[in-house]
C-alpha cells in the first residue's frame, strides 16, 4: 500500500478523493466533525500540489443529501465547490471549470444503488474522472463498495494521510506490547465477539465492560434486570479466560451501586461500578498498551463517570494510549483528551475488524 506522498501529482493533476463524510447532522446541520476534521490534511496536502480534487463520499443509510457537510467544509477550507449529483451534465461541467487547488464535492455515493452493489461499471465510471485515486475513508474501509474495492482496478491508488496513521497506530495493538490492556465496551456482543476471540489471550487484562458486559453477567448466573442484553451465548473458552475482567459494581439506572451479582429484577445496569474503576485504573498504570473501545455507559443519560474516569487514568498514564469508536470518540471530544491521547480513531466497525483479521477489503484493495 503506498501513500499520497509517493504519488507523482502535478498542476491540475485530477485526482478522485474518497473521504468519509459520514457524519451526525442535527436540523440540517453538523453536530460532529470529527471525521470532517480528519480529513483536511490530505485535502490541504493535494490543494499544494496543486492538484483538482474530487471528494466522493457516503451519508448514512438513506439516501441524505451531502449539502450541509459541503457547507460545513466549505467554512474550512477555500476553493470547495458542491454539486448535488454524482453524474450527469452539472457535474461534468463543473469538473472541467475547476482550476489547480479545486475541491469538488459530490452528492452522497448511496444515492445510487450501484455503491454498495459493488456495480463495477458504477466504480469505472467513477474512475473515468480522474487520473488518480486516494482512499482516506479508513472508517469505510471493511465495506466492499465500489468506492472502496471497485474504484483501484482502475486507476493509480493510494492512501491518504489519515489512512496511514490509523495503520500506522493501530497495527500496534496486533502485536501488543505488554502489559497490554483491552477495554471493549459498547452494546452488543454479537459484533465484538472475534475481537474477544482474538485478544482473550494477546491482552493481559481483557476489560468487558458498557452492556456487552450483561450477557457475561448472564452466562455466570448473575440477575441483569432490566438491562439491555444481546442474547448471544458466551463462548466457554472467552468466559474462562484467564485475562478476562468484568465489573465486579456496577451503577443502576437510580443512581444506586450494587455488587454485580446482587443487582435486582428492577434495576437497570447503565454503568460500571466505583471499586470496579478502581481496579481498572491501577492497572492502566501499570500498562504499556492501553486501547479502549465503546463505552462502559450509557453516557447519553448521564453515566458517563466509569468512561471519563478510565480515559483520565489513560491520559494520566505513560502508556500508549488508543481510543476508537464513536460513542468512545465522542467522549473524548467533550473532556477535550485527543491530543493527551495518543491517538483517536476515526474506526468504529472498521476497527474492529481490522483489530480481529489484521486487513481490509479496503486496504487490501490498494496493494494490488
Amino acid at each position: 500500500m503506498k501513500s499520497i506522498t509517493q504519488a507523482k501529482i502535478k498542476k491540475g493533476t485530477y485526482v478522485l478523493l474518497r473521504a468519509d463524510l459520514d457524519v451526525p447532522l442535527d436540523t440540517g446541520k453538523v453536530r460532529d466533525d470529527f471525521r470532517i476534521s480528519k480529513i483536511i490534511p490530505t485535502i490541504e496536502y493535494l490543494q499544494k500540489k496543486g492538484a483538482r480534487t474530487i471528494v466522493i463520499s457516503h451519508l448514512g443509510e438513506k439516501g441524505e443529501t451531502l449539502t450541509p457537510v459541503a457547507k460545513h467544509l466549505a467554512k474550512k477550507i477555500k476553493g470547495v465547490k458542491f454539486v448535488p449529483a454524482i453524474f450527469g451534465e452539472e457535474v461534468l461541467i463543473a469538473r472541467e471549470k475547476m482550476v489547480a487547488g479545486d475541491i469538488l464535492i459530490l452528492e452522497n455515493l448511496r444515492t445510487d444503488i450501484g455503491e454498495k452493489s459493488n456495480d463495477s461499471l458504477f466504480a469505472k465510471t467513477l474512475a473515468g474522472m480522474a487520473e488518480i485515486f486516494v482512499s482516506d475513508a479508513f472508517s469505510a474501509s471493511h465495506r466492499k463498495h465500489a468506492s472502496i474495492v471497485g474504484i483501484p482496478k482502475y486507476l493509480p491508488s493510494y492512501a491518504g494521510l489519515q489512512l496511514f496513521e490509523e495503520i500506522k497506530h493501530l497495527s500496534k495493538i496486533l502485536k501488543p506490547r505488554h502489559p497490554f490492556v483491552f477495554i471493549l465496551g459498547g452494546a452488543k456482543i454479537s459484533t465484538k465477539l472475534p475481537l474477544l476471540k482474538s485478544y482473550k489471550d494477546k491482552a493481559d487484562t481483557l476489560f468487558v465492560g458498557g452492556a456487552v458486559a450483561n450477557d457475561f453477567f448472564l452466562a455466570r448466573g448473575f440477575e441483569v434486570g432490566t438491562s439491555l442484553v444481546d442474547d448471544t451465548v458466551v463462548p466457554k473458552n472467552i468466559l474462562s479466560a484467564k485475562s478476562l475482567f468484568i465489573p465486579i459494581d456496577i451503577i443502576t439506572d437510580s443512581h444506586q451501586v450494587k455488587l454485580s451479582e446482587k443487582v435486582g429484577k428492577r434495576d437497570r445496569i447503565l454503568d460500571a461500578g466505583p471499586a470496579t474503576v478502581a481496579v481498572m485504573t491501577e492497572k492502566i498504570k501499570k500498562a504499556k498498551l492501553v486501547l479502549m473501545n465503546g463505552p462502559l455507559g450509557d453516557y447519553e443519560h448521564g453515566f458517563a463517570g466509569g468512561t471519563e474516569a478510565l480515559l483520565k487514568a489513560m491520559v494520566a498514564s505513560s502508556a500508549i494510549t488508543i481510543v476508537g469508536g464513536g460513542d468512545s470518540v465522542a467522549t473524548v471530544q467533550k473532556m477535550k483528551l485527543e491530543k493527551k491521547l495518543t491517538f483517536v480513531s476515526t474506526g468504529g466497525g472498521a476497527m474492529l475488524e481490522y483489530l480481529a483479521k489484521g486487513t481490509l477489503p479496503g486496504i487490501q484493495a490498494l496493494k494490488k
